[in-house]
């Protein structure tokens, strides 16, 4: 061992040297900054990724939007599927005033003993009472025609504070068209029928076109009383329509004057008789009432006018009269008697014969006539006249009128 150790001893190592060491720290890199370096650098290369895509999303953006300015600037509506009808037709079935007055498409889903439920819109309800259903007196909507299913334009009259529903009419329309009806009518000088509802102390009152209108006793035809006139359709025409005053005046005796230019005198009609008097009968004779005389129903003497005649009964009667002036009209069975007194004993006879017992009248007095024309024309020879073959006086000289004068309207006297 002792040799050993000498043996090292006599040993020698170069010295290490200083500076390779230094060196050799310097070219030693640390990790830790190796790997701080790459996620700076990785880092800085995301972001500048990032912002280059960010900047063409804008650029994208800002061309779109430089597209869609020119479209709806130079055509708005090119690709647009939903127009402006669309647009009105989803407010109609959306959305709607509920103000007063305003109208309203409705149908009609639901109905009961008061009215009727109407959808007026996809989200909104409303209800029609049964005195807003029609601009006639009814008890229920369908009388009207309301139904299920029913769909109509309505009018808002007013509004359900309880559920905010709406309320509304069909009557307040109802009510200007027939308004504009009347108007209409007068203007064309149409004669009516009017149903007399009601009556005071100055006249009666009729429905016409749903319409009360007033009819003064003045313009009232026949003498009726105002409670043979109630339930009575009558002919009229209008004399005043004014719907801002309210105000339908009629009148019976202007729609009578029109219509009894085709009551001939010698003309069969047919009556029904409405009262008798014990001085003879008044007889219904198209809204016309005339009065059939107690002289004038038989030749024979009628002492009983019921044994003969009821209300109601149903006849016909020849025009003897006609005084426009005084609305009076004379009727008589007694010229339609095939044999005298058929009308006690056989008046279904007297029915059956009555247009050809008023033709052979007629022809006898014709006959009359011409006769006494021709007497005229023997007795006054000076007066320039002449008679031709239809029993007219005609003119010899030029002073008179050309046509003629006509006379057939000369009515013989009364039989006794």
């Amino acid at each position: 061992m002792g040799s050993l150790a000498h043996q090292f001893v006599g040993l020698k190592c170069s010295p290490i040297s200083t500076t390779r060491i230094v060196q050799s720290k310097k070219n030693i890199v640390n990790p830790i900054i190796i790997i701080h370096t790459k996620q700076k650098i990785v880092s800085r290369a995301g972001a500048v990724a990032t912002t280059n895509a960010e900047t063409k999303e804008r650029i994208k953006l800002k061309e779109m939007f430089e597209q869609a300015y020119e479209r709806c600037r130079t055509a708005p509506m090119e690709g647009v599927a939903f127009t402006v009808e669309d647009f009105h037709s989803a407010l109609e079935k959306y959305d709607f005033d509920s103000e007063m007055g305003t109208k309203v498409k409705g149908t009609v889903f639901s109905v009961d003993a008061n009215g009727a439920l109407v959808e007026i819109t996809a989200k909104s309800s409303a209800y029609l009472p049964v005195q807003e259903a029609s601009i006639h007196s009814i008890k229920h909507v369908e009388e009207a025609g309301i139904f299920p299913g029913f769909r109509d334009e309505f009018v808002v009259v007013g509004e359900n504070e309880a559920d905010d529903s709406v309320i509304l009419s069909l009557r307040s329309i109802q009510y200007d068209l027939a308004w504009e009806r009347c108007r209409q009518l007068q203007a064309e000088d149409v004669v009516v029928k009017g149903k007399v509802v009601s009556a005071n102390k100055g006249g009666v009152v009729a429905l016409v076109e749903g319409l009360r209108g007033f009819i003064p006793f003045s313009q009232i035809f026949s003498k009726s009383t105002a409670e043979e006139l109630l339930e009575k359709e009558l002919p009229l025409k209008f004399v005043e329509v004014d719907q801002e005053q309210t105000r339908l005046i009629l009148s019976n005796r202007k729609a009578m004057a029109d219509s009894q230019t085709q009551l001939g005198i010698g003309s069969v009609v047919l009556g029904t008789v409405q009262s008798l008097k014990p001085y003879g009968a008044f007889i219904d004779i198209g809204g016309v009432n005339g009065l059939l005389h107690v002289s004038q129903i038989s030749h024979d003497r009628v002492s009983d006018i019921s044994a003969i005649l009821q209300p109601g009964d149903t006849l016909k009667v020849m025009i003897l009269s006609h005084d426009r002036e005084r609305g009076r009209v004379s009727l008589s069975t007694k010229k339609l008697e095939p044999t005298p007194g058929d009308m006690i004993r056989n008046p279904k006879l007297v029915f059956e014969k009555a247009e050809e017992m008023a033709q052979t009248f007629r022809q006898r007095i014709a006959q009359a006539e011409a006769m006494a024309r021709a007497d005229i024309l023997k007795f006054q020879p000076e007066s320039g006249l002449t008679l031709n073959s239809d029993g007219i006086l005609g003119s010899l000289t030029s002073e008179l009128p050309a046509e003629g004068l006509d006379l057939s309207v000369i009515f013989p006297a009364e039989e006794s």
